[in-house]
């Protein structure tokens, strides 16, 4: 398994399964989530072995119809997403809102560090 997979995994039954990578295609119902990887913490050592885990900062976006639909579903996202524990997450701050004025959609921005 990767991280998105589990990720994926994890946040599908929020939405009915429209959980994408990057951006969701043109036309999804909403709601629906994305993710982006957003970088992490490079494991390095003083030789060459290569380390068994690696970490990534992942961005898990909520997309709604109001504010209030986006907030809510955020709040579900970072509940779920605290439970993978396969994925030792840690939250990185709280959501972010924004709107998208060309789609009319509202959304939640919300940085987790997973492990795998």
């Amino acid at each position: 398994m990767s991280i998105e997979s589990e990720v994926y995994n994890a946040l599908k039954g929020l939405v009915a399964n429209r959980v994408f990578p990057d951006v969701a295609p043109l036309g999804t119902v909403r709601p629906f989530l994305t993710y982006q990887g957003v970088g992490g913490g490079a494991v390095n050592f003083l030789d060459p072995t290569i380390p068994s885990r690696k970490n990534k900062r992942m961005q898990i976006n909520v997309w709604a119809d109001s504010r209030t639909a986006a907030a809510s579903l955020a709040e579900q996202v970072e509940d779920v997403m605290r439970a993978v524990t396969v994925l030792q997450p840690t939250v990185l701050g709280a959501a972010i809102s924004t709107f998208e004025p060309d789609t009319k959609l509202y959304g939640c921005m919300q940085d987790f560090s997973l492990w795998l």
